[in-house]
């Protein structure tokens, strides 16, 4: 039987963002589409959109939205294939 292999996030039009709130706490992976990224703004609109996001979870939990201290683009993985 085939394995099944799945496409990268950037392979599948998005870049992947780490996020650090002023609380401490960390957000990994937050997916941006790859269109609204680059030109003079570079990652700001990241920013906005990781905004976006986060008033929306906010919401559903009952909570005040978290404030973005940090925003940097999540590490890509290298994966090597094993030889048997």
């Amino acid at each position: 039987m085939a394995k099944r292999v799945k496409s990268k996030p950037q392979e599948r039009g998005f870049v992947l963002f780490d996020v650090v709130f002023e609380d401490g706490s960390l957000a990994s992976n937050r997916r941006i589409p790859m269109e609204i990224l680059g030109g003079l703004d570079g990652d700001e609109p990241a920013r906005t959109m990781i905004e976006e996001q986060e008033a929306e979870i906010a919401e559903k939990a009952s909570r005040p939205p978290r404030v973005i201290q940090t925003l940097a683009r999540t590490p890509t993985r290298r994966v090597e294939a094993k030889l048997d």
